[in-house]
């Protein structure tokens, strides 16, 4: 009997387990494949045969028993298919291994012998580095994923003639090399829009500036056309740069989830994801027969636009209040349990009644009453309780839009943010759990925002002329710490708590009514 071990891997959630792939050949005719192998990857036996025979080889006419371990993890996709084929022509003594150090072979098989890509390739490196493998082979797509892990020897191959080839030691081929610095520090700033090119609406874009200085989620009302999706689509542009283990962690989840371009290496910049009000509950947060990322988490350490709100249905909602505390996700079904990162800022937006128009400056809105608040309680109390900023947008004059004038750029407004964000990181440097204000607990929010006598005063007042809620409270003084901040201020003073409570128009009695 010859016995022959191989490397793969199977990624659940976001992490990757190594799965070791041992082939017997021995006297019979049958061929069996144990170790909880799904559809895909019982379907391998043709896909290998077919590009066998395409590279001058062949299933040898004996028994093969090929176990996956550990055999009580289900194993899915087509990603083991070169680790199989290398395998069955080594234990059938068709090719010899160049030695016996272990290769992790990744990439599925097409009936010519060509590597297709595969998906989550960055968390399998990650892990086969921590095992110690030292050698990766994968299909030249996705070679640039897995060379952003440094301390791997990744090839990058075509075809299985090409990893024949390499694993005997007929030629030798050179492993690809990237340093992630470089790559990501050059790609981190590039944006394909920009704030300078949003004329007027200074106060909102204040509004946004602030919430990305204190990581704020934030609800735009308006009529259709003021400029809310612009505006949206604009706020990663100002928001803090990714660091590299930021980068890293991003990119595992859009590799698990099949968004990553082929060719890239890392997602240097914040994603922004803007799924339509029809998206299924599974498609947000994740999960299905075979466990992906939704929206929620693919928005991590970026943004999640969430047009229209109050079309979305009540149950998607309603399962973004979990990540919003807890920067996760946890999905839970009969077969499996998994968590995904979740830490995202939430940016919503919505017409102010059915009909668009209701505080329009020109158009009647023509809503019967009581539609407004109708309307707006299709959004659920503790959703709309965990966002910071109510922003009314109103829609730019003609003439303003014709001026031209040019408008501040978002380099310009993020080195604002990147500021009052290092001031944030100093303050909380002895609370590891904390990242900006927006996470303020109410009892360090009495330590690190309590405002001065005239802030709390003038506070005081505008709780009671303007009929606040209890909830707004909280929210202003965060806010308020923000603004602080962005001025560079050690306390919250009289100016802030006043800019502060602008943000919160859909706590006032009066709205709506």
């Amino acid at each position: 009997m010859t016995l022959v071990k191989t490397y793969g891997s199977a990624v659940y959630g976001i992490h990757a387990t190594t799965v070791t792939i041992e082939v017997s050949v021995t006297q019979g005719i049958q061929f069996f494949l144990v170790g909880l192998p799904d559809s895909a990857v019982k379907e391998s036996q043709q896909r290998i045969d077919a590009a066998l025979q395409t590279a001058g080889y062949r299933l040898p006419g004996r028994k093969i028993v090929i176990n996956m371990a550990p055999a009580d993890i289900r194993k899915e996709g087509s990603s083991f298919d070169l680790a199989l084929a290398i395998g069955i022509l080594a234990a059938s003594g068709q090719i010899a291994l160049q030695d016996d150090e272990p290769w992790m072979l990744l990439g599925e098989l097409a009936l010519d012998g060509r590597l297709r890509p595969v998906h989550g390739l960055l968390p399998i490196a990650l892990q086969a580095r921590r095992e110690g493998f030292r050698r990766i082979v994968v299909p030249a797509q996705n070679s640039p994923e897995a060379a952003i892990v440094q301390g791997l020897e990744v090839y990058g191959l075509t075809s299985l003639q090409e990893v024949i080839a390499l694993v005997t030691g007929t030629v030798a081929f050179s492993p690809l090399q990237i340093d992630p610095a470089s790559y990501f520090t050059a790609r981190r700033e590039v944006w394909d829009s920009d704030f300078s090119e949003v004329q007027g609406q200074e106060m909102v874009k204040r509004a946004l500036e602030v919430a990305a200085a204190g990581g704020h989620n934030i609800i735009l009302i308006g009529s259709p056309g003021s400029g809310k999706t612009m505006l949206a689509q604009r706020l990663p542009t100002i928001l803090p740069p990714l660091t590299l283990e930021e980068a890293l962690e991003t990119t595992e989840i859009h590799s698990v989830a099949g968004k990553f371009a082929e060719g890239q290496a890392l997602v240097a910049t914040r994603p922004f994801r803007a799924p339509h009000h029809t998206v299924s509950h599974v498609a947000r947060v994740g999960g299905g027969v075979h466990p992906q990322p939704g929206e929620i988490s693919l928005a991590h350490n970026g943004v999640l636009f969430l047009d229209e709100l109050p079309e979305f249905s009540r149950s998607v909602l309603e399962a973004m209040r979990q990540p919003l505390e807890d920067r996760e996700i946890t999905v839970s079904r009969t077969r499996y349990t998994v968590t995904y990162p979740a830490g995202f800022m939430l940016v919503a937006s919505m017409n102010p009644c059915p009909c668009g128009y209701y505080n329009h400056p020109e158009r009647p809105c023509v809503c019967a009453p009581g539609t407004v608040q109708r309307y707006l309680h299709r959004i659920s109390g503790p959703l709309m309780d965990r966002i910071d900023l109510h922003i009314e947008v109103a829609p730019v004059a003609f003439n303003k839009l014709l001026a031209g004038k040019p408008a501040e750029s978002s380099a310009a407004i993020r080195s604002r943010v990147v500021a009052a964000r290092k001031r944030q990181e100093d303050r909380f440097r002895q609370h590891p759990s904390l990242h900006c204000n927006a996470q303020l607990t109410p009892r360090l929010l009495q330590r690190y925002g309590s405002p001065d006598v005239q802030g709390r005063q003038l506070l005081d007042r505008a709780m009671s002329r303007l009929n606040l809620s209890a909830r707004a409270y909280n929210r202003i003084l965060k806010v308020a710490r923000t603004i602080a901040d962005l001025e560079g201020a050690d306390a919250v003073r009289a100016p802030h708590i006043a800019e502060a409570i602008q943000y919160r128009s859909l706590d006032r009695s009066s709205w709506g009514a």
